[in-house]
């Protein structure tokens, strides 16, 4: 991947406690479909003449053939190499020439690109970007110079960080047979083993308008954006591409523990990882619920664990949990520690169980209910004004099968949450889990 963003929808962090009005829309966007099947997502916002141009496309690391991870990232490289219109190399430069940024990201279930610009060079980036979806050039000596590039990003990014590296072996342990348990940087040797042939493959089965959704946020109007997407993408045919199946991963009958040690590991780290429902497996209510149980055990220093382990105890220096429940198959709800010097993993391990289990039995408190409540719907109401790292939680959404709806009414499912639903929550949470835990490695 060329830069990897952050991929929640933001439903946290603001310090702010304020109520929002029932059935308020967030982001308003205006949603219509081309003839050929493209999805299109606009987001009016005039505070400034700048636009925020996406194209996300539903494939992913868990959509690869067997026996070749790493495939969808690098063809995220790839799409970079230039067509004929636009030579190697080029297309970054273009975009930066008019003042514009633009990169890309790769994840499990979905592949994206994106640009912010000036609003008068929209029509630009729409061309080259419906340019690269239809007329992609690829030749054997870019290919194989991109695979070493990426082979050295897993090098840098993945084997030579010591968390990375526990965060890769912690997926596989618990997913298992599941398409997730795939690293989405690929194993180095099926990074090489990859050809050209394979990319271009790739490209033609996943890369169509019809499974792809065009996200523009920013100082333009819905019948431009649909013009223009007319002009541009309108004239690239559909395809037939495949279903996408994820299938359930086996349930862990025991806890899992992976332990990982490096010279190169200054301060200790422990985590834990529980598989749970998504959007796209569970009804709205019950991502909301473990968004919320994510805010009342680790959100900040008011939350149960960091009063308990940093406060009290002095057993960590840091606490937090959250919730990915954007997501084609199951979810995951993940808590991580930074325990003191001297404190054993396992401790924390108990300590943290014993917390999920309290509330599995008894609950929340009012307070705790209504403080995160506030906190949450703040956090949306502000998102309105981000043009990008919130509103792609539209685009994501629909990448991965949950729908505009979903984020749209997710201030009322918020507003509707019950002490029983968080509840409802930490039952599921409470068994068998992966442990992860990264240490400095012992002197000689």
């Amino acid at each position: 991947m060329r830069r990897r963003m952050s991929l929640c929808l933001l439903l946290s962090g603001a310090s702010l406690a304020l109520a929002a009005p029932a059935h308020a829309k967030v982001f308003d966007p205006t949603v219509f479909t081309l003839e050929n099947g493209l999805t299109v997502v606009v987001v009016e916002n005039h505070r400034a003449p700048i636009v925020s141009h996406m194209v996300w496309y539903k494939v992913g690391a868990a959509d690869e053939p067997a026996g070749k991870t790493g495939l969808a990232h690098l063809l995220e490289h790839l799409m970079f190499k230039g067509t004929p219109e636009i030579p190697a190399g080029q297309f970054s430069k273009l975009v930066a020439a008019k003042g514009g940024v633009d990169n890309a990201m790769t994840s499990r279930d979905f592949t994206a690109y994106y640009q912010h610009i000036a609003a008068e060079n929209l029509p630009m980036v729409m061309r080259m970007e419906a340019d690269r979806m239809a007329h992609l050039k690829l030749d054997e000596k870019d290919f194989q110079s991109e695979r070493e590039v990426v082979r050295e990003e897993r090098r840098q990014r993945v084997e030579n960080e010591p968390a990375a590296m526990l965060s890769e072996r912690l997926n596989m342990a618990l997913w298992m047979n599941h398409p997730y348990a795939r690293p989405i940087g690929g194993f180095d040797s099926e990074i090489q083993g990859l050809t050209l042939i394979d990319a271009l493959s790739f490209h033609k089965r996943w890369y169509a308008p019809n499974n792809a959704v065009l996200f523009v946020a920013g100082d333009v109007t819905p019948g431009q954006v649909k013009s223009l997407a007319e002009e541009t993408f309108g004239r690239i045919p559909r395809a037939a591409t495949p279903d996408r199946v994820r299938g359930e991963p086996e349930a862990p009958q025991a806890d899992i523990r992976i332990a990982f040690s490096a010279p190169n590991v200054h301060q200790a780290r422990w985590y834990r990882t529980d598989i749970v429902p998504s959007c796209a497996t569970a009804a709205p209510k019950v991502g909301a619920a473990f968004d919320m149980l994510g805010e009342i055990l680790g959100g900040g220093t008011t939350s149960r664990l960091y009063r308990q382990l940093v406060l009290e105890e002095k057993l960590a220096v840091s606490v937090g949990a959250g919730y990915d429940g954007t997501a084609l198959g199951p979810g995951s709800f993940t808590i991580g520690a930074t325990p003191m010097p001297g404190t054993d993993p396992d401790v924390l391990d108990a300590k943290i169980s014993a917390a999920i289990a309290a509330i599995a039995k008894d609950g929340v408190t009012a307070a705790e209910l209504a403080r995160v409540r506030d906190r949450m719907l703040a956090a949306r109401i502000y998102a309105r004004d981000d043009l990008f790292s919130a509103p792609q939680a539209l685009a994501e959404s629909l990448a991965v099968g949950c729908t505009i709806a979903d984020v749209e009414t997710f201030n009322d499912v918020i507003a509707a949450l019950t002490a029983d639903d968080v509840k409802a929550a930490a039952i599921l949470l409470d068994g068998p889990h992966a442990q992860g835990i990264l240490s400095p490695e012992a002197a000689p």
